[in-house]
């Protein structure tokens, strides 16, 4: 499967990483000796399920080494439209590639081992979206003190994933809800807001299952989906704030050093 991956985002003054970028993307804030992306992108090399690598969002001569990069592009402005971009560079390559594996160029402590697992969980169905959570459990397990923002289902608690598969066609071909849903992608309850007020109501009254709500946004949005969660906390730890970026230096200071990861 092709991956492509998302680097784009320069924080803006006002932004609690504003002066960590200084001015540059976020992707290329510097974490035990490299740009953050350079270990999402190594990961990817040494994911055996990864044939090639779109990269989008930085130019040229700021993207970090890929062994795998076979097509670098521009930011689109949104993260949508640098899926949708980077979707078709993928079916421009390959026309008879159905999936693709989107990831974050924020989410550094990322190993091959785990993008191959995803891979392999995906790899014995067919739905149109794998959309990746972790539980607080997971969570709080390996990145103490991380304080994501968390969804709490009557069964399970969890945080959104930044390493997802989906059809490309659903990207390349279709429009529709999309694009509010991507914008509401650190919202939970604004995104159940958009597939109906019944279905914010039980979520808060915590009456919904996490397959409840997979089930509803599947109807909602006309497609087939599955909620993934994944027993790697690393998926979902990106950078948003000083203190999550701190936790990740110190995480991924030891594995610069020659150390196996946690």
């Amino acid at each position: 499967m092709d991956a492509v991956v998302m680097a784009g985002g320069v924080p803006q003054p006002g932004d609690l990483l504003y002066e960590e970028a200084g001015g540059r993307p976020k992707s290329l804030i510097e974490i035990a000796g490299k740009p953050m992306v350079q270990w999402v992108l190594e990961a990817l090399d040494r994911a055996q399920g990864v044939e090639n690598v779109v990269l989008v969002g930085l130019r040229p001569e700021e993207a970090p080494k890929s062994q795998k990069l076979s097509a670098h592009l521009p930011g689109q402005g949104s993260l949508l439209e640098n899926m949708r971009v980077g979707a078709r560079e993928i079916q421009r390559q390959n026309p008879g590639a159905e999936y693709g594996i989107f990831v974050s160029g924020d989410i550094p402590a990322i190993t091959g081992e785990m993008v191959d697992w995803l891979l392999e969980t995906v790899s014995h169905s067919e739905e149109d979206l794998y959309y990746n959570v972790v539980t607080r459990e997971t969570m709080e397990a390996r990145f103490p003190g991380s304080r994501r923002t968390y969804t709490r289902f009557r069964d399970v608690e969890v945080c959104g994933g930044d390493m997802n598969v989906g059809r490309l066609r659903l990207l390349t071909e279709e429009s529709g809800p999309w694009e509010q849903l991507i914008r509401r992608r650190k919202r939970p309850l604004a995104q159940a807001a958009l597939i109906g007020f019944d279905t914010l109501f039980l979520l808060a009254l915590r009456r919904l299952t996490l397959q409840d709500m997979v089930s509803r946004v599947s109807r909602k949005l006309g497609l087939t989906g599955r909620a993934i969660i994944n027993p790697y906390a690393e998926i979902a730890m990106d950078v948003d704030k000083p203190h999550q970026l701190a936790l990740l230096r110190a995480a991924l200071q030891p594995r610069q050093e020659g150390a196996p990861p946690p």
